[in-house]
């Protein structure tokens, strides 16, 4: 089997952290994957902030009532775009997709926390004095997994994939 269909079909969502640092250069990496990530009209609206300093973490975490476990994780990762731009959410969905297949091909959990226009958001983007022009989109958590939970049921090809119409 490939290795990125591998890295996809393995990938769960992780809530539990080990105490552990992120080397910058893998961060780095995840955002250049993020990047890289098809934009509608190559618009290219996002900005991405990597948080790892362990008081703002906490802060942010204590903001977002279903993301508590960023206070664990090793890297907040925080998708932004540009609020004008026509295809925002799904370039930012885009991105954040490529960042958790990458992580998880270093070996890294990740858990992702819905921040478009949630009772959060506001709060989130006064504690990193986020610019007018920029939405919150994507919060994910990013860290060395304490363990891996099992994935949860989902449904069975069969019951999703049509051929030529319903």
């Amino acid at each position: 089997m490939l290795e990125t269909i591998k890295v996809i079909k393995s990938r769960v969502s992780v809530r539990q952290y080990l105490d552990k640092e992120i080397p910058k250069e893998i961060l780095e990496d995840l955002i250049d994957c993020g990047r890289l990530a098809p934009t509608g009209y190559n618009r290219q609206p996002w900005v991405f902030l990597v948080i790892t300093d362990k008081e703002l973490k906490n802060k942010l975490a204590d903001i977002c009532k279903w993301g508590r476990f960023l206070k664990e994780a090793g890297a907040g990762i925080l998708i932004f775009c540009e609020k004008d731009a026509e295809t925002a959410l799904e370039d930012a969905c885009a991105a954040a997709e490529n960042i958790i297949i990458a992580a998880q091909a270093y070996g890294l959990g990740t858990c992702w926390i819905n921040s478009y226009k949630k009772e959060h958001s506001e709060e989130v983007k006064k504690l990193v004095n986020c610019p007018d022009n920029l939405e919150l989109m994507v919060i994910l958590s990013v860290g060395y997994p304490k363990e891996v939970p099992q994935r949860p049921k989902k449904k069975e090809l069969h019951e999703v994939l049509k051929w030529q119409t319903f």
